[in-house]
């Protein structure tokens, strides 16, 4: 069970990279294009800064679903290592995994509500629905409590 796991794991961690890779790409493409038409060309295309905005904010909310799959978030250690292997050290970590919790059904909450509010406004230069832009707080919200769970599952195997 535990190696189909991290088969499932690591192809959500592959297609993630995919996703993250391609709107970086596409994101570093259009300010480009940007800068070069509006220097040499003077002509500026009116849809290229929002759709360049978007795509960062989904990057971002993808990288931080990733960053919190491989465990890379910023953290002190320093009382989590004076407690390891103690009592006090146990319920540090599930109080940690507590906050973590709220945090990510607080994402995923809130963001499904702004995505059904925002799905009514649409962006001025892309004429989209700005609930698309917003759908990354739910998705990414889903994907880091995938990632939760299974490093919760893992806190209680190891203590």
């Amino acid at each position: 069970m535990n190696r189909i796991l991290n088969i499932i794991f690591n192809r959500i961690r592959a297609f993630l990279y995919f996703i993250s890779v391609i709107s970086l790409s596409l994101m570093l493409v259009i300010i480009f294009m940007q800068v070069v038409t509006r220097y040499i060309f003077n002509y500026t295309f009116h849809w290229s800064e929002e759709a360049a905005r978007f795509l960062f904010v989904w990057t971002v909310f993808m990288g931080s679903a990733l960053i919190i799959g491989d465990k890379g978030h910023m953290a002190v250690n320093i009382l989590s290592d004076k407690l390891k292997d103690k009592k006090a050290g146990i319920f540090l970590n599930v109080f940690l995994q507590l906050c973590s919790l709220a945090f990510i059904l607080i994402l995923i909450v809130q963001g499904s509500k702004m995505v059904k509010i925002m799905m009514f406004q649409t962006s001025p230069a892309l004429h989209m629905p700005m609930g698309y832009v917003y759908l990354i707080i739910p998705v990414s919200g889903v994907l880091m409590l995938l990632y939760f769970i299974r490093d919760t599952i893992n806190i209680f195997i190891k203590e």
